[in-house]
């Protein structure tokens, strides 16, 4: 991917519904040039679909954390198994560092949130935990 294609895919994550021709004016490029970019980038795989994401009516007052998790390894599938019951858990990554995996959670108050905490940090096999409030989404593409 070039310049020019990444930024087709990010226009298409802004608005999948927007016209070629409206792209191309955006872009500074030809409207066939975006047509044919675009059906290059489904033909290899880039862009693999087009959705419709619906807003939560509670989206706005919910309260977002990330929390760092140190685990033993033997233990991750385990923990994971179990991290995937909690409704809360949006998000789990097998990371690289000082942590092993990174989650994020939503709930509709931060007190439910440290209770969520708490209970992540007893787990068998969690050694460590570092838990960050998220203030606001600056970039948002999920």
């Amino acid at each position: 991917m070039d310049d020019l294609d990444r930024r087709i895919v990010a226009a298409l994550q802004r608005n999948a519904r927007e016209t070629t021709t409206k792209l191309a004016s955006k872009l500074g490029v030809a409207r066939t040039t975006v047509h044919e970019r675009i059906a290059r980038l489904e033909d290899r795989g880039i862009i693999a679909g087009y959705t419709v994401v619906l807003r939560d009516p509670d989206e706005g007052s919910r309260v977002m954390i990330v929390i760092l998790m140190e685990v033993q390894q033997k233990e991750t599938s385990r923990i994971v198994k179990r991290l995937e019951t909690y409704p809360e858990i949006r998000q789990c990554l097998s990371i690289n560092g000082e942590y092993d995996l990174m989650v994020s959670a939503e709930a509709p108050r931060i007190e439910d949130l440290d209770i969520l905490v708490d209970e992540v940090g007893r787990l068998a096999g969690v050694t460590r935990t570092n838990t960050l409030v998220v203030f606001g989404r600056r970039i948002d593409r999920i």
